[in-house]
């Protein structure tokens, strides 16, 4: 049996930094507690401002806590080119998964090809590269592209959350709320002429939908972002494939597709 005693420094970083792998982002106290049992918050308002004479100037308005979407869009629409882009949302505190996260995933591959392909978000291992799809999922992508005469070279790949979310677990609606506007921006400055999505989540986002993959797979259709408009096709996400391996017959349909289409317009 183990030793019971305290763990040094160094044991206690590598507990905490297995927590966080596992998506642990909140501590919790020895005694259990009933959370239906407690009330919600009480809104935080801003106290009114007198003027001169008395005058209110200002109404009390709701405190937004966390970040405001107004400002990624502001902010995003700023961005002249893709290095200012990368540096603005660098700097971005307003999405709380950055504070989780060991990195920025802004992009990977060309940025000035024609094809763009968009995952969900970085998983451990892109959170530690820093570059979107490079684990075994990203292994797998390579080969895809590969059969079709493409690779890393020849498309531009990005994510609809540039930053890991705790245990890979899927953003929330406040969360790609405030990181859409970036992706919007991203790809008017990469104006891509075809647009491949990779996975569910990827998928509703890009084409505003709440429905599923299966569903939606191997269609195309005309997607808007921001005054880009571009032909846009989903596929099956490679670590789902890596877990149901029958199902890429359904995702090699998918990349005949969009090499059918990128050799109608002269990309290949």
């Amino acid at each position: 049996m183990a030793e019971d005693r305290p763990l040094n420094h160094d044991e206690m970083l590598s507990v905490l930094d297995w927590y966080r792998a596992a998506g642990v982002d909140l501590a919790v106290g020895e005694e259990p507690v009933d959370r239906f049992a407690q009330r919600p918050p009480a809104r935080v308002t801003l106290p009114n401002v007198p003027g001169p004479a008395g005058v209110v100037d200002r109404p009390a308005e709701p405190l937004l806590l966390g970040g405001d979407p107004s400002e990624a869009r502001s902010l995003a629409a700023s961005a002249q080119s893709l290095v200012e882009l990368e540096r603005l949302l660098g700097a971005y505190d307003g999405c709380g998964l950055k504070l989780r996260a060991t990195q920025l995933v802004f992009a990977d591959g060309n940025p000035e090809a024609e094809i763009m392909l968009i995952g969900e978000a970085p998983g451990a291992e892109e959170d530690r590269q820093g570059k979107p799809f490079v684990g075994k999922s990203g292994q797998l992508l390579d080969r895809m592209l590969g059969a079709i005469g493409l690779d890393r070279t020849k498309v531009y790949i990005a994510n609809t959350v540039p930053w890991r979310p705790p245990g890979n677990r899927t953003p929330t609606p406040e969360e790609m709320a405030l990181c859409l506007p970036f992706l919007h921006r991203q790809v008017e400055l990469v104006a891509p002429k075809l647009v491949m999505t990779l996975g569910g989540p990827a998928m509703q986002t890009v084409f505003s939908t709440s429905n599923g993959i299966i569903k939606m797979r191997g269609k195309w259709s005309d997607v808007s972002f921001g005054n880009h408009e571009v032909a846009a096709i989903a596929t099956l996400h490679p670590a789902y494939l890596l877990r149901n391996p029958a199902a890429k017959q359904q995702a090699w349909r998918d990349m005949l597709s969009l090499k059918l289409r990128a050799s109608e317009l002269g990309l290949l």
